[in-house]
């Protein structure tokens, strides 16, 4: 007969049969109160493991939002029948030694449960849950949130887990369009010079969501490839961007931009032997818009992501003061451009912060003009006399007197 109720809690088992059977196990006389109270935990946690057990695990994604369903309602439930069953359990003013160790078998339990899904959310977070890590962040506040009514509050460790999660995609994103760049450079045949070399092909204007790609890729398949895989990782990081990831995300773009400017360095040291004058003027033109094109477009992309405004209000600093002093969430092109710095042509070191770059042909600077590095230096060299624009009226450093442009039309290749 003791098997038999106890196998009752081990089902689906709702508040008036639970009570029913504790009030037959009372009467037995079989267990203690304390062990009675272990008793009716095991079981109950027995079934809600039989449920969780029962949840596909082929998509990580579909494993624990149906985990965080099932543990939301069937947990919150057991903690009800508990609290209905064993109402003294958080009698005020309770003396003596047996209450306080009953009230720690029920915490112990509630603990246990909530760090047996952690460790789950966990698991499946790093297997990688896509880019749907924000609706994911949704679904485990409001649980957390719910939790909140039984004294098991766990939002607070959340945001860590979510926050190495979103790193951990970003730069596995940026490394893999760094290995497909590799891929592409070694199948990559300097044959045909740009179709507007030179910048010649009209650019198109801001659009409302921000500036555009430089379609003066479009003439360097790998460089557009590249763009766009590094585009896709900015629009995952987009969904769930914590502040906190400045730092970790500029250091893992920069690893991977300066894989890819060892892989063009590489590329030269193999193939230069064999060029032609030909060649070697489209190499040039192809370094040439790598610096002046992609790099800045993708300093821009990540300054839109982690603003100025947002990290001086968590570090509670002015936002001019953290321009002027270079904080987190910026890229140091010099350095990603050290490896080319034979390649590319005789300049001032200043690297612009443009993202809508000039033209990827070589072009000489002025050797006397100031150098300087990030959102605050000067406007490009080719920059018309008239134009009077800045990087704090204009927000990316380029004048307003540019003529718009009609775009080329790549539906594929955007931010948004």
């Amino acid at each position: 007969m003791l098997n038999q109720l106890l196998q009752q809690l081990r089902g689906d088992a709702q508040l008036p049969a639970c009570l029913r059977v504790v009030g037959y196990l009372r009467r037995m006389d079989v267990f203690t109160e304390a062990e009675l109270r272990v008793k009716f935990l095991q079981t109950r946690g027995a079934w809600l493991q039989s449920v969780l057990a029962a949840v596909p695990e082929d998509d990580p994604y579909v494993h624990i939002a149906k985990t965080v369903e099932a543990c939301r309602v069937h947990l919150f439930d057991i903690v009800t029948q508990y609290r209905a069953v064993f109402s003294d359990e958080d009698a005020p003013g309770a003396d003596g030694p047996a209450p306080l160790n009953e009230a720690a078998i029920f915490h112990g339990w509630v603990v246990q449960k909530v760090a047996e899904f952690l460790a789950t959310l966990e698991r499946d977070l790093r297997r990688g849950v896509g880019g749907r890590l924000d609706s994911l962040l949704g679904q485990c506040m409001y649980f957390g949130l719910s939790f909140s009514r039984v004294g098991a509050d766990f939002r607070g460790q959340l945001a860590p887990m979510f926050q190495r999660a979103a790193a951990e995609a970003f730069r596995r994103g940026a490394l893999e369009a760094a290995d497909r760049f590799r891929e592409d450079m070694n199948a990559y045949a300097l044959v045909d010079l740009p179709s507007a070399p030179g910048g010649g092909a009209p650019r198109p204007p801001e659009g409302p969501e921000g500036p555009r790609p430089p379609e003066g890729l479009l003439d360097f398949p790998p460089l557009a490839r590249l763009l766009n895989l590094l585009l896709t990782a900015f629009n995952e990081l987009r969904r769930c961007c914590p502040v906190g990831l400045a730092e970790g995300v500029a250091r893992g773009l920069q690893d991977a931009l300066s894989t890819v400017s060892r892989q063009i360095a590489a590329f030269h040291r193999a193939e230069a032997a064999a060029f032609s004058e030909r060649e070697k003027t489209l190499f040039l033109l192809f370094c040439s818009a790598y610096a002046e094109q992609l790099l800045p477009f993708i300093h821009h992309g990540l300054q839109l992501l982690l603003t100025t405004q947002g990290l001086a209000l968590s570090l509670g600093v002015p936002p001019s003061q953290l321009q002027r002093l270079g904080g987190p969430g910026r890229l140091d092109l010099a350095e990603v451009l050290q490896p080319l710095d034979h390649l590319l042509p005789q300049r001032d070191p200043e690297i612009h912060m443009d993202p809508r770059p000039s033209s990827p042909a070589p072009q000489a600077r002025d050797p006397g003009a100031e150098p300087g590095l990030g959102p605050e230096s000067d406007r490009p060299p080719t920059e018309s006399p008239e134009s009077t624009g800045s990087p704090e009226s204009t927000g990316s450093g380029l004048a307003d007197s540019e003529e718009p442009e009609e775009p080329r039309g790549d539906g594929d290749f955007s931010l948004d």
